[in-house]
């Protein structure tokens, strides 16, 4: 291999692990707003997000193509409603991790991909490797085993990973740039974020932001923390397989899942290892089938590139 050939590959080595290593280390970071409501921290998250990203897009020169995507109906239904399921996967997340659930996210960013990869079957018609179908039969078992011990449905876990399966084949339906998508659904949301943030002081509830200077630097970082990891992930697109872009993503659940047992220190059933061992097998089967279908395809295909992103 070449050394321009290495280089990209290097670079993209590390965009993918920095994304993945900071979404991991979310649960770290939410926990010090725990004694935040989590539709606050959510309202603060979307503004601050939206103010970050439109100084990137002034920065780069990219406002006006930006702009444009505001005139496309098409495009306006598509992000309104990727706005909406990405709303929800944070709420659910901010809320599981204030109330001590880091174990129970875990578990679903590790359903997450057998859940697109079963979505991407089903409502898309992609072709799926055997060892794939595999994978999303064990992680069927984990759900069932799972409900079954609990005797109730995981619903953290299966809110955070229906809704980021949804919030992927929603993207998919309308493929955007990730700056230009971010910032044109946090500005779908910022409407929704200041009417709560108006309705509570109407009511006199008071507002954790400009309380302290230290919740309040926390507020406008989580907007910041928000788009970095996502445009990190976007460049590493571009520079690696999907395969390995794959096999890298899981470094996310498995860091919640080791912050949960050690830094946490939270409680769990010893039937919660054996629904994690499960999904973890289901994991190895599912990149695997990634792997194979890779090894047997002649090229790459061409429609799994990602369009430009802000670091390239």
């Amino acid at each position: 291999m070449s050394s321009t050939d290495a280089s990209p590959k290097s670079s993209g080595l590390l965009f993918a692990l920095s994304a993945y290593g900071m979404w991991g280390c979310f649960p770290l970071f939410f926990h010090l707003l725990e004694n935040v409501s989590a539709w606050e921290v959510l309202v603060q998250r979307i503004i601050w997000a939206l103010i970050f990203m439109l100084a990137i897009l002034a920065f780069t020169g990219r406002l006006r193509t930006f702009l444009n995507h505001l005139r496309s109906p098409r495009t306006l239904f598509w992000m309104t409603l990727s706005s909406l399921l990405i709303a929800m996967n944070w709420l659910v997340f901010i809320w599981g991790v204030s109330q001590h659930h880091v174990l129970e996210t875990s578990l679903g960013y590790f359903i997450t991909p057998l859940l697109s990869l079963l979505l991407g079957r089903i409502v898309l018609g992609e072709r799926m490797h055997p060892l794939q179908a595999v994978a999303g039969g064990i992680a069927t078992l984990a759900v069932l085993f799972e409900l079954w011990e609990l005797g109730r449905l995981p619903w953290i876990s299966l809110s955070l990973a229906t809704t980021f399966a949804l919030y992927g084949l929603v993207r998919k339906q309308q493929p955007i740039e990730a700056l230009n998508g971010l910032t044109l659904e946090t500005l779908v949301l910022t409407p929704i974020a200041i009417a709560w943030i108006l309705w509570q002081m109407m009511n006199g509830h008071p507002l954790a932001f400009g309380q302290s200077p230290w919740i309040s630097s926390l507020l406008i970082a989580s907007g910041t923390l928000t788009a970095i990891p996502l445009l990190l992930f976007a460049a590493a697109t571009r520079r690696l397989d999907l395969n390995v872009v794959g096999f890298i993503m899981y470094l996310n659940p498995t860091l919640q899942f080791l912050f949960a047992v050690f830094v946490f220190e939270e409680s769990y059933p010893p039937q919660r290892l054996i629904t994690f061992a499960l999904i973890w097998l289901a994991m190895g089967f599912f990149m695997a089938g990634l792997w194979r279908a890779h090894r047997q395809r002649s090229k790459p295909s061409t429609h799994d590139t990602v369009e430009d992103s802000v670091l390239d």
